[in-house]
């Protein structure tokens, strides 16, 4: 008699084999769930392919019936609307550009959060690794795979390639989680298994942040991106740990698993990353054993990365997001801008020179990032004066947190060396805007790179120079330096030691003795200080000689107070300027002790002493230092008779404001001498500082001729300038106001001649056309064919100007051209002849 088979259902089969396994999954069991999950994976990267595939055979081999068929489609409503509207729809839904879209995300990172704790409650509670389908936490599990299920399927919809869809991060998850609870219904077996992997799901914390908008700034983005990497990661790792060591070695018999629970597995992988490896909890599967080798690996490079960086996002927040406290006569300033290690630098050891007497003033350095590891020494090491906050100055919160309102000044840097000049420029005018319209009254001092963005300050609200607003032009400077090296030679170098301080290191006695004069020069700068009361009355040339040849200190300029125009610097000023009461000076001197004879001098007690050193403070009258004010009572009275005799007048250059009168003066004499000289043509323009002419065109102004340059020019002036089409403009006009001055004589002007590409000097020409005796040469200063056309053996002075390269990828590799100009033209060497050395002389 045949006995029948006995037929038995797949729950029964996994009844068995669990309770003869001890309720661990068998291979049959997770090999069920694993390729029910690969099948799925590759059977759908396999149709796309094949899809692909055909399209592509049908375009190639049947193009006129493709273009049919296209043609036939392309008139059906429902696939146009499928087309457009639809899957515009949904991928708008799943970017979160709507509110709709945003609750969708949101949701799916909160189910998927709640998988995972539910994937954690079934570690803790249970021994086995597979559980029966009697487990009430399969119900809301599987609600929760049903919504991934659907997103998945809104996803695929809106991706516009189907493929890279399939295989990124986010549908790898879905495909190894969301079948295997499928699959859990049909074996009536639910398996822990890949379920750990919805612990990918928070990298998707930080947008979802963003979304909430709880976290705005680039810092706290950082911070929430990093701690997702690392918490994804180390409980991704422990889930995969957790599942080996359970399941065991498939291929050893009997089963060498052990019954790790899943945070045992969390605190072996964190021992195992901070490579503490305390031995109390370890591996003892083969498959175990290899992902540790593998994973001590990276988990060791993230470890040394994520953690450190976390701490110091964490310590830098608490460190630079604070406020700072205002202490009532205590003065500080505030310095934002371009905060990087070489401004902050140079700023510090100019401003906290020790030589220059006591710091009174505390430094607020106001950045947007925080500060590198090299700028935070820095800091540290002049923590007695300056303060670091992170933040924005166009950010009013962050104007209140380091009280602008209260501060002396704000100073706003500028980047020299930025390839788009305009852009920083208009950076650092947004910023003077923000700080006038919260606190009109606050002094700001700017740096502007290019002097064409100037026009743009005093049209903000706020703006005033009488309270102290200053525009810091660098390319004025640079170039008003170069030109007035053309005037008096060495001035440039001069200015320099003065202002830029070079440590020299004696090597030998040899070295000292040959350098001695430029040692001792390097002690010398310009510094202030109150002039004594004593010099009331006194014109400028008057206190100048008396400081020299008494106190053997040098006096260069003065700060001239007048009630309508504001302060400002004169160099030098004519003789009917005189002293007032608290006169600040601008002096050379090489300390601060020698420094304070000009204020300690006294007539009645220094008068016949010879020494300066024994200039101190004498006990017939008590001076103390005041805030310098305007004396009312002594108001400088300037009249307009001022052209009695040369001796009378010294022509005044000023850094901030100079009076009209000082022009009108200096005007109105060289008028004179020119209407004696028979060249009543001469004209000056509408502020009376600089001739003028009327307006050259380009065409006129180009020496075509290169003969005729050689016979006519004499003493003249070259400007070889490197620049081409797409250059940025340097601003010739800078450099030629300053030797168009209306305080020289029209006789006394030297030809200017430009030597350079002819499409960067025409778009130049505009702004100097109205300047007399200028000329255009088209050439380069790397050829001595031009430099010889340029007449540069008859020349008085040559200058090198270069624009910045845009496209310059090496910064040492900037100033080539120009250096190499300078050399052509140094060892350019030309034959003397009787006529040349006659006309050198003359």
């Amino acid at each position: 008699m045949s006995r029948k088979p006995v037929v038995i259902s797949a729950a029964q089969f996994i009844d068995n084999w669990s309770e003869e396994y001890g309720g661990h999954c068998t291979d049959y069991v997770q090999l069920a769930f694993i390729t029910s999950c690969l099948s799925i994976f590759v059977g759908g990267i396999i149709i796309i392919l094949m899809v692909r595939v055909i399209k592509y055979i049908s375009g190639c081999c049947f193009l006129r019936y493709s273009i049919r068929f296209q043609l036939f489609t392309s008139k059906m409503p429902l696939l146009r609307f499928w087309k457009g509207r639809f899957q515009d729809v949904v991928l708008t839904m799943i970017s979160a550009q709507t509110s709709v879209g945003r609750i969708l995300v949101l949701l799916v990172f909160l189910f998927s959060i709640g998988s995972l704790i539910i994937y954690f409650i079934n570690c803790y509670s249970v021994q086995q690794f597979c559980l029966s389908f009697e487990d009430q936490t399969i119900v809301i599990d599987l609600f929760f795979n049903l919504f991934f299920l659907f997103y998945f399927g809104l996803r695929f919809l809106a991706a516009s390639d189907k493929l890279m869809f399939w295989v990124e991060l986010n549908s790898i998850v879905d495909f190894f989680t969301i079948t295997p609870v499928c699959m859990a219904f049909y074996l009536g077996r639910n398996w822990l298994g890949l379920r750990f992997l919805k612990a990918l799901r928070l990298m998707e914390l930080p947008k979802i942040l963003q979304f909430l908008q709880i976290t705005t700034s680039g810092t706290a983005i950082k911070l929430s991106k990093l701690l997702a990497v690392f918490l994804s990661t180390w409980l991704t790792a422990a889930g995969f740990l957790h599942w080996m060591e359970n399941s065991g070695d498939p291929w050893v018999h009997p089963r060498n698993y052990q019954s790790l629970t899943y945070f045992e597995c969390l605190y072996l992988i964190m021992v195992t990353m901070s490579t503490v490896g305390y031995g109390d909890v370890v591996v003892k599967t083969t498959l175990g054993r290899v992902f540790i080798l593998f994973f001590i690996v990276g988990g060791l490079i993230l470890f040394a990365n994520l953690v450190p960086e976390i701490a110091d996002i964490v310590g830098s927040r608490r460190l630079y997001t604070g406020s700072y406290v205002f202490v009532k006569g205590r003065k500080f300033i505030v310095v934002c801008g371009n905060i990087t290690l070489t401004s902050v630098t140079a700023f510090l050891s100019d401003f906290l020179a020790q030589d220059r007497g006591e710091i009174a003033t505390e430094i607020i350095f106001l950045g947007e990032n925080p500060p590198s590891l090299e700028l935070e020494t820095v800091f540290k090491c002049y923590a007695a004066y300056t303060t670091f906050f992170q933040g924005s100055i166009m950010n009013s919160k962050d104007l209140l947190r380091v009280n602008m309102g209260s501060a002396e000044a704000c100073l706003i840097l500028a980047d020299i060396c930025s390839v788009h000049p305009y852009m920083e420029d208009t950076s650092n005018i947004m910023r003077v805007l923000s700080i006038k319209n919260h606190f009109p009254n606050t002094r700001v001092i700017i740096q502007i790179i290019q002097s064409s963005n100037k026009v743009y300050l005093p049209k903000l609200p706020g703006w005033d120079w009488r309270k102290g607003d200053s525009i810091i032009c660098f390319a004025e400077l640079k170039l008003g330096l170069i030109a007035q090296s053309c005037v008096v030679p060495g001035l440039t170098t001069l200015l320099t030691s003065l202002f830029i301080r070079e440590d020299i290191q004696v090597q030998n006695m040899d070295f000292l003795i040959k350098y001695q004069h430029e040692i001792e020069g390097q002690n010398y700068k310009v510094m202030t200080q109150l002039l004594s009361n004593d010099f009331v009355g006194m014109s400028f040339k008057e206190v100048c000689r008396l400081c020299f040849l008494k106190l053997d200190l040098i006096l260069l300029a003065i700060e001239f107070r007048s009630g309508n125009q504001g302060n400002s610097i004169l160099i030098n000023p004519s003789s009917i300027i005189k002293m007032h009461h608290n006169t600040m000076g601008f002096f050379i001197a090489a300390s601060v002790q020698e420094l304070r004879r000009a204020y300690y001098y006294c007539t009645q007690c220094h008068s016949g002493i010879t020494n300066p050193e024994l200039i101190v403070k004498c006990h017939c009258k008590g001076k103390s230092v005041k805030k310098p004010v305007l004396d009312s009572g002594k108001k400088t009275i300037i009249h307009s008779d001022m052209s009695s005799s040369d001796e009378q007048i010294a022509h005044s250059r000023s850094l901030g404001i100079l009076s009209f009168l000082d022009f009108y003066s200096s005007s109105s004499r060289h008028a004179e001498e020119e209407e004696e000289e028979g060249a009543s043509h001469i004209s000056l323009d509408a502020t009376g500082m600089f001739h003028w002419c009327e307006a050259v065109t380009f065409e006129k102004a180009l020496l075509k001729s290169k003969r005729k340059l050689f016979g006519e020019l004499r003493d003249h002036i070259v400007v070889c300038v490197f620049g081409d089409a797409t250059s940025t403009m340097i601003g010739l006009r800078n450099f030629v106001m300053p030797l168009r001055a209306s305080n020289f004589a029209f006789s006394e002007l030297k030809d200017i001649v430009f030597v350079g590409n002819l499409e960067y000097l025409q778009r130049e020409w505009e702004f100097i056309q109205n300047f007399p005796k200028l000329h255009l040469l088209k050439g380069s200063a790397l050829s001595c064919a031009d430099l010889k056309a340029a007449g540069i053996k008859y020349c008085s002075m040559c200058a090198v100007l270069s624009a910045n390269a845009t496209d310059a990828g090496n910064q040492t590799l900037v100033d080539t051209k120009s250096i190499l100009a300078t050399l052509n033209i140094r060892f350019l060497q030309f034959k003397q002849t009787p006529s040349t050395e006659h006309d050198r002389r003359r």
